[in-house]
């Protein structure tokens, strides 16, 4: 029987690297704290902050509880693209149905499809929004699936803390996993997933495309991106996937341009 200590059990430590809790404009300092303990109780130690209300500060180093190490190691940025743009894999956890339609699962699921993707060298986000309104429907913009805890419906009122221990509790309980599994074999570059910053990229393209081409006719886009968005996104583009389409894209803005014809 395996001990903790054989060496045919790879250690989880690279794939736990890959792995980043990013809290959105957090407004009590004390559910930073809490949040870096909890992180550190289940053996993980990214955490990004954006845009925190009231950071850094006494009382989040006072509910850390002996994770002054998380946050003083933690990343401080200004808007969620900044805490995300090198990911491949972005969950947004979220309390209730949005108008952002996004593919869901339950805690448990997304600590395995969180794990998995880190494991196949990709780094992984798993955003939580504000203590009073969670995220944004422009923030799950950026989120490639949304994770759902569910709490009593007659109270769902989980503090951000607590969310944060139930997700960090099942990313543990994947990583566990990983220990009895094969070690998965890093993909090529060309073949690893895209990155969020590069997918935003193609996205700005794209819009720019079907205006150029009169795709909408007067219509707005938003109905039509947000669907082209969740197509693309259940694809799991790959970096060289992502330069041939906008490679094409590219082409029809020119042939859009051609067909213009000279500025007046």
């Amino acid at each position: 029987m395996n001990t903790p200590d054989s060496p045919l059990i790879p250690s989880f430590a690279p794939v736990a690297a890959r792995l980043r809790i990013v809290l959105v404009g957090t407004q009590h300092p004390g559910n930073i704290g809490a949040a870096a303990r909890a992180l550190k109780t289940m053996g993980l130690s990214r955490l990004v902050l954006v845009a925190p209300e009231d950071y850094p500060a006494e009382e989040a180093f006072r509910r850390a509880a002996g994770a002054d190490d998380l946050l003083g190691d933690a990343q401080v940025v200004a808007t969620l693209a900044d805490a995300v743009s090198d990911c491949h894999f972005v969950m947004g956890c979220t309390a209730r149905s949005r108008r952002v339609a996004l593919e869901e699962h339950a805690p448990r699921q997304a600590g395995e499809r969180a794990v998995h993707a880190a494991a196949q060298g990709g780094e992984v986000a798993l955003v939580f929004g504000r203590e009073r309104t969670g995220l944004t429907n422009e923030e799950l913009q950026l989120c490639h699936a949304a994770v759902h805890i569910p709490a009593n419906p007659d109270y769902s009122s989980l503090n951000l803390a607590a969310a944060v221990q139930v997700l960090a509790y099942e990313l543990r309980l994947a990583l566990l996993a990983l220990q009895q599994a094969p070690v998965p074999e890093a993909p090529h570059p060309d073949e690893a997933p895209a990155s969020h910053e590069h997918l935003e990229g193609f996205f700005a393209q794209l819009g720019d495309t079907l205006d150029a081409i009169d795709f909408h006719k007067g219509r707005t886009p938003d109905s039509a991106m947000r669907k082209l968005r969740r197509l693309y996104l259940r694809a799991n583009l790959n970096e060289q996937e992502v330069r041939l389409l906008r490679g094409i894209l590219a082409d029809a803005q020119r042939m859009a341009r051609l067909a213009r014809g000279p500025a007046a």
